[in-house]
């Protein structure tokens, strides 16, 4: 297996550097204007810093490689191991044995075979389901280290896992049942067969690698939290980004649901009682909701900004969204100027991949409110 040394923390505004980053697969991941707000970040004076909606890591990941001292939350399971591996972890990598026995056959299921008893011709084929739940399994056995080093190591698992997963999935989601979109013989304008179809294994190492790579000291102390951002002690904080589900501004009005799209990861990241959360009656075994994804819909998104901007008020508090929602950007402006006396709007022409706004790129906007 290739070896990847630690990278330094970044201080500076090489773009170059950026590129040393998670290669995320999350909707609305910020992954790719990440520069821009780097630009941006680096004008806000802070030292301790809370990304309350974690997400994918992306924007954690670039302020600890900016030296500060980042507390990762996320109110699922598996985005928080990926602040685990990615945020919290500064010294402890996967070694080739270590990935040899998370690889290796077994034939015990001390929590049964999970994703091969439920998720036949759903997502994967067979033989995949058997290896995921082998993988999974393999990860929650190991053992041989200190609570704190596999702690770590477990979390870098996952991380490889949940990459793999993401990567054979037609546009990397988990809200339909469409194993035969991949099957079917027909020519595509997404996607890619080729990718689909290399083994998990392969993709599962290629992954370690990548995580490995990522894995570096900053200097500072940062870790990851499981919690729903209304219970967060607010104290403590210099700045606090907030990047919550978008809800869209649409016929069929709605917010980004990310339960109901990566339902599968949030399963493995909760193994031991993935079978008692399955909600049965949906066609693709979905997860019952949760209480955060109940915050921002169309009937309570202002009041939970509200809420979130009056959690916070004592720390500098930025907000990426997106021109187009609910609120819209005026609104949400005009809510934060109740809680902090300088307000400053910053955009920036984004297009999308699964979403142009009438196809018109000038319409499609990312958007950072800078609150002091």
């Amino acid at each position: 297996m290739r070896r990847y040394r630690p990278h330094h923390s970044l201080q500076s505004s090489d773009n170059n550097d950026l590129r040393i980053i998670p290669s995320t697969r999350f909707q609305g991941s910020k992954r790719k204007i990440l520069p821009w707000l780097h630009e941006i970040l680096s004008d806000i004076r802070c030292d301790t810093v809370l990304d309350a909606f974690g997400g994918s890591g992306c924007v954690s990941y670039l302020l600890k490689r900016m030296g500060k001292q980042v507390t990762f939350n996320d109110c699922f399971s598996w985005n928080y191991i990926l602040g685990q591996a990615i945020v919290a972890n500064d010294q402890v990598t996967l070694s080739d044995d270590d990935v040899d026995r998370l690889l290796a056959p077994r034939t015990e299921y001390p929590w049964g075979q999970v994703v091969a008893t439920n998720f036949s011709g759903i997502y994967y084929l067979d033989s995949e389901n058997e290896w995921i739940d082998k993988v999974t399994t393999n990860i929650l056995e190991l053992t041989g280290y200190s609570e704190e080093v596999l702690h770590f190591k477990q979390a870098l698992a996952f991380y490889s896992l949940f990459q793999a997963c993401l990567v054979k999935r037609p546009f990397n989601l988990f809200h339909r049942r469409n194993l035969d979109v991949r099957l079917r013989d027909v020519s595509r304008s997404f996607g890619n067969k080729v990718t689909w179809e290399r083994p998990f294994s392969d993709w599962f190492r290629r992954f370690v690698i990548e995580a490995n790579s990522l894995v570096f000291d900053s200097q500072k102390p940062c870790r990851a939290i499981n919690c729903d951002v209304f219970d967060i002690d607010p104290s403590g904080f210099d700045m606090v980004y907030l990047d919550p589900p978008y809800v869209k501004k649409t016929p069929v009005r709605g917010c980004t649901n990310y339960l109901r799209y990566y339902h599968f990861l949030e399963g493995l990241a909760t193994y031991h009682s993935w079978a008692e959360r399955i909600d049965y009656s949906t066609r693709n075994r979905r997860l019952k909701e949760n209480r955060e994804e109940l915050l921002f819909t169309p009937d309570n998104v202002i009041d939970s900004f509200d809420q979130l901007f009056k959690q916070f008020r004592d720390s500098t508090i930025v907000v990426s969204y997106k021109a187009g929602g609910i609120p819209s950007v005026d609104t949400l402006k005009r809510l934060l100027k109740k809680h902090k006396s300088k307000v400053k709007l910053i955009t920036k022409s984004y297009v999308y991949a699964l979403n142009r706004q009438n196809g018109n790129k000038r319409l499609n906007r990312e958007c950072v409110l800078v609150g002091v």
